[in-house]
């Protein structure tokens, strides 16, 4: 294969990237699409081989590639090409960017991984699992090496070579019965040991296996011995994590041990109630509720006898394990990644872009979009214990947005750029893995400008060394687009927005979750555009899809149907747009949890359309609940309860209780003017709503002191041509002529007709 070069006339190989026993993995560029992607190769087995084990493994081959193919989640690895050249077959996936959990172990001194990253990876692969075990799909060989965490923080799960079919149980038979162990003995669970019928509750064990080991170094049997690791399975209870790390969460602790429960009866019911829990744990919520927990400690040892105890016990019978036990050896823990003398990661290892390791990529660069090679200027390889250091200081970065710390974040990534810039180049996609980051920062502190800049020169990077359709390419014009309609250039982000998601459907396909995420931006942007008809028949179909390959209640799908209610409510149909919010409100709460802000978030817009369909006086006790809930988590002054106290003070206000709603539009001015600033759009809405109030009781002095305060602040802000800057001149004007200012009131609206009638703006 090595010799051939081009597979199928299509696949040029450039780089080994990986080597097992069984198989190669190449760093591979598509040349019909223009893009790198990663190709698994089985190796041809020769004749010195038993027949009926090379059949097993091209069956296993296949079974990977038509299981993996079908799959279409953010959370697992894109196959993109199976079939056979020249007696070998290949796969063709997505060239993953990262490292699995494996290598971060190695690179980290097999020290366990940070906290929060541990929980991190937890919630990501249960949302995976969660879609591939709806799909009817166990994996069965879940192991650190099979997961990636690439460099922008996004967790895949890799390899389903193994897996099972839900309806396919023949097959399945075949292939254990060869003889050949069907997972690896540190991540098995009690069931499949004993050879015992499995479902997904069996991949539940090998991820509580999985982050067991990342959470403290150690899998939960860490045994030399592969016999006494099986019995350790079987027989003894793990200690819990916290005896090894003290710093562990106690939701975390619980969690765990409740996946390595040995009867799959007592373990979660299934990957979205693992992800609740997490999400309930992450978020402050109470004891983890289900499944049975096993005590946090005991006046004994935790552990039941050692299992070299358990097999010289003469009372005790020899444990009973399946034939091809006794003679299978221990395999790798994570921190054991490297095929011995290879010096190449093993297949089964992870697809990593050779990108992120010491060797120089100098003698084999990707070529350029008209065919030829582009070899950048020689520098010297930089250490491998400064490119771990870097990428670590990356991921923290990313943990740091993730924690709305964006200034921070930002300081992050720019100094990592830097460094990255001057050892691997601008163009290294380390380098503009930094510099995409910076954009992110840029973006949510406030800079929409700079934020564009970036990502343009991140794009136009991308698009040169990975070219046009690359994932990461449209990934960055993407953001572009989203950062074109925060500075309200809606026209020019719908026509980025359209060229990329031709891009994602060429290189990805319509049901990609990429190309999905993009469809949903069109549609929210083509609400921004004025054409909330169009927003509204494409989210809607968005959200059908979602539902369709995610599942209803997935964050996604209801981020969507989310957009599907706002749309309702810009076509005036708000009783449907009411009733898709409280759909997604008590689906948020099920699933993300009651007090989580999306879910919040959905309470609030709910009680916008109960306003506006006069249902004036419910709207007023949803919100009333909404500020108790808003102050218990985020605390009185957090931009979000005091929007929910203006949602409370505009519905007394039309109950026409104007003292109430008076006061309460005050407290909430007074205290945004103080926590976000004076001239800040929430600060003005509720200065007019101080004015609206003091209009209807009369008091139009007052009233019109705070319409001009309205008028100043949104002509520093916004301009004095602006919209919003001229409606509140005009209810300046007619406070002047409820207060008998004829002259003055004449006199003002003149002036803003003649301003109306020069600028060609439509009369408010």
């Amino acid at each position: 294969m090595a010799d051939t070069r081009l597979i199928q006339s299509r696949y040029r190989l450039i780089e080994l990237i990986g080597r097992g026993g069984m198989g190669e993995v190449w760093r591979a560029r598509d040349e019909s699409l223009g893009r790198l992607v990663a190709v698994k190769c089985l190796k041809p087995m020769g004749p010195q081989h038993d027949q009926a084990f090379t059949r097993i493994l091209r069956e296993r081959f296949r079974r990977e590639a038509r299981v993996a193919a079908s799959l279409q989640h953010r959370g697992v690895t894109v196959v993109h090409d199976f079939g056979e050249h020249e007696g070998v077959l290949y796969l063709v996936m997505e060239l993953l960017d990262g490292h699995n959990l494996s290598q971060l172990l190695e690179g980290n001194q097999q020290r366990p991984l940070p906290v929060d990253h541990v929980v991190d990876i937890a919630e990501q692969v249960a949302d995976a699992l969660g879609y591939t075990h709806r799909q009817g799909i166990v994996h069965r060989d879940l192991k650190p090496a099979n997961i990636m965490r690439l460099t922008d923080g996004t967790v895949k799960i890799c390899d389903f070579g193994i897996a099972r079919l839900g309806h396919d149980i023949g097959v399945t038979s075949r292939l254990t019965t060869t003889g050949i162990a069907m997972g690896t003995p540190h991540y098995m669970s009690p069931e499949q040991i004993g050879g015992k019928e499995v479902d997904h509750r069996s991949d539940l064990y090998s991820l509580g296996c999985v982050l067991y080991e990342i959470a403290t170094g150690v899998p939960p049997f860490d045994l030399e011995d592969p016999w006494s690791i099986l019995v350790g399975h079987r027989d003894t209870r793990p200690e819990p994590p916290r005896t090894h790390r003290a710093e562990l969460p106690g939701f975390f602790d619980r969690v765990v041990l409740d996946l390595l429960a040995k009867a799959p009866d007592e373990r979660p019911a299934d990957a979205s109630d693992l992800r609740r829990r997490i999400l309930l744990g992450r978020t402050g919520g109470q004891a983890v509720p289900g499944a049975v927990h096993l005590p946090l400690a005991s006046t004994g040892p935790y552990h039941a006898l050692p299992p070299a105890a358990l097999r010289q016990d003469p009372q005790r019978p020899e444990p009973e394990l399946p034939s091809w036990a006794r003679d299978m050896t221990s395999g790798h823990k994570a921190t054991g990644f490297l095929s011995p003398g290879a010096g190449l990661p093993d297949p089964a290892a992870g697809l990593t872009s050779r990108w992120t390791t010491a060797t120089s990529t100098a003698a084999t660069p990707p070529p350029g979009t008209d065919g030829s090679s582009r070899v950048p200027p020689a520098r010297p390889a930089p250490t491998p214990e400064l490119l771990t250091a870097l990428a670590g200081r990356h991921s923290s970065g990313i943990d740091l947005g993730r924690l709305g710390r964006w200034e921070e974040a930002g300081e992050v990534h720019r100094a990592v750029a830097a460094e990255r810039e001057s050892v691997l180049g601008p163009d290294h996609p380390d380098t503009l893995a930094s510099r995409y980051e910076i954009g992110f920062t840029l973006s949510r502190t406030g800079r929409a400008a700079d934020a564009l800049r970036e990502f343009g020169q991140v794009a136009a990077g991308r698009e040169r060394t990975l070219g046009p359709d690359h994932p990461q390419t449209l990934a960055a014009r993407q953001e572009t687009a989203y950062v074109l309609g925060q500075l309200g250039r809606y026209f020019e982000a719908h026509q980025v927005y359209a060229a990329v998601l031709a891009g994602r459907e060429r290189s990805m396909g319509p049901d990609h979750p990429d190309t999905l995420r993009c469809r949903h931006n069109l549609a929210f942007n083509l609400s921004r555009l004025g054409r909330p008809e169009e927003s509204w028949q494409l989210a809607r179909q968005v959200a059908d899809d979602r539902a369709r390959l995610l599942g209803p209640t997935h964050p996604d799908t209801l981020a969507t149907r989310y957009e599907v209610a706002y749309t309702l409510g810009r076509l005036g149909r708000w009783a449907e747009a009411l009733e898709t919010y409280q759909d997604v409100a008590r689906a948020r709460a099920a699933t993300l949890g009651p007090d989580h802000p999306d879910t919040l978030a959905a309470r609030y817009e709910a009680g916008i359309s109960l306003g506006r369909l006069g249902r004036s006086a419910e709207a007023l006790e949803l919100y009333r609940a909404l500020v108790a809930d808003r102050t218990r988590v985020g605390g009185p002054s957090d931009a979000e309860t005091l929007r929910a106290r203006h949602g409370l003070g505009v519905n007394l206000g039309r109950m026409g209780r104007w003292e109430e709603a008076l006061t309460e539009a005050r407290e909430v001015c007074a205290m945004r003017g103080s926590t976000l600033g004076p001239d800040h759009p929430d600060t003005v809405i509720s200065c007019r709503e101080v004015a609206v109030a003091l209009g209807w009781l009369g008091r139009w002095s007052d009233a019109l002191t705070a319409y001009r305060q309205v008028a100043e602040a949104r002509g520093r802000v916004l301009g004095p041509d602006h919209p919003e800057t001229l409606a509140a001149r005009s209810d300046e004007a007619h406070c002047l002529d409820r207060l008998g200012r004829k002259d003055e009131a004449a006199e003002l609206y003149r002036a803003l007709a003649a301003h109306r009638a020069q600028n060609a703006l439509p009369p408010h």
